[in-house]
This record gives C-alpha cells, sequence and structure tokens, in this order.
C-alpha cells in the first residue's frame, strides 16, 4: 500500500470518515502523480485492462446500473480499500456515473441519502449526478442491506 491521495488532487474526495477517493473520467489523460491501487469502472462494457487490480460494473451511460447488489457489493469495496489504498472510481467523462456512484459512497460513509448529490456537487464536481434518475437512485440509496431501486 501506497501514499495516500493528495487531498488536493483533482479529483480526489474526502469522505465523512476521512477515507479519500479519486473520480475522474476516463475519457481523459491519466491524471499526474501516483497511480491508483484499485480502481471501480462503470461502463457499459468491460474497460481496457489496467496495471492495478480493478472491478467493472455495468452501467450504461446517462442510465442506472445495471444490477444494484452488484453496485452496492463493489461501492462496499470501494469503501474498504480507501482506508489504506488509492482506490479510484470512473466512467467516461466522470460526471454521471462517478457522481452517483460517489453520492452513493457518500451514503454509505454517513451522508443522509437526501443530501448526498449536494454533497457530492459540492465537493467533487458540481454537475455530477446528471439525470433525475441517477438523484433517485442516490436518494434511494441506503446505508442498510436494502438495494436501491
Amino acid at each position: 500500500m501506497g501514499r495516500p491521495w493528495d487531498p488536493d488532487a483533482p479529483g480526489v474526495l474526502t469522505l465523512p470518515s476521512g477515507r479519500r477517493v479519486r473520480g475522474r473520467g476516463l475519457r481523459r489523460p491519466l491524471p499526474a502523480g501516483p497511480l491508483p491501487e484499485f480502481g471501480l469502472y462503470l461502463l457499459g462494457r468491460r474497460p481496457e485492462p489496467v496495471a492495478w487490480a480493478e472491478r467493472w460494473t455495468r452501467w450504461p451511460d446517462f442510465r442506472l446500473p445495471a444490477d444494484a447488489a452488484d453496485l452496492r457489493a463493489a461501492l462496499g469495496e470501494v469503501l474498504d480499500r480507501a482506508d489504506g489504498e488509492r482506490v479510484e472510481v470512473a466512467c467516461g467523462g466522470g460526471r454521471g456515473r462517478t457522481g452517483t456512484a460517489l453520492a452513493c459512497l457518500a451514503v454509505l460513509d454517513g451522508v443522509p441519502a437526501s443530501d448526498a448529490v449536494a454533497w457530492i456537487r459540492q465537493r467533487y464536481d458540481a454537475r455530477a449526478v446528471e439525470t433525475p434518475f441517477q438523484a433517485r437512485f442516490v436518494r434511494r440509496f441506503s446505508g442498510g442491506p436494502a438495494t436501491a431501486r
């Protein structure tokens, strides 16, 4: 395990627990600095291989995840790994799917679901969570075992 993400680096989000996760868009160049140690990739198709551990969750652009339970499990892994590893969450553009996943991650880390979209827009990207369906998904996401619908 390496150093944690620099809290001032582009895309780095500090969760209420103090864990840091980087969000980014895969269509942009890889940011300078240390590489991730784990990545969660939210795409309609399996991503290209990377040099670090990764997990893929099927999630078409401007839609919701194909399997909410799979997303919940993946976000649980992100949260666990972010307690000592450099973890990134990414989709094509880094706003809609990534912002939605980061908002759900914030819910798992203690942010009320009703506040999570605004919380992410303030701390990650003002245009995160792009569609009304994504915002509703976050509002219905809970920290408990039930899945969002």
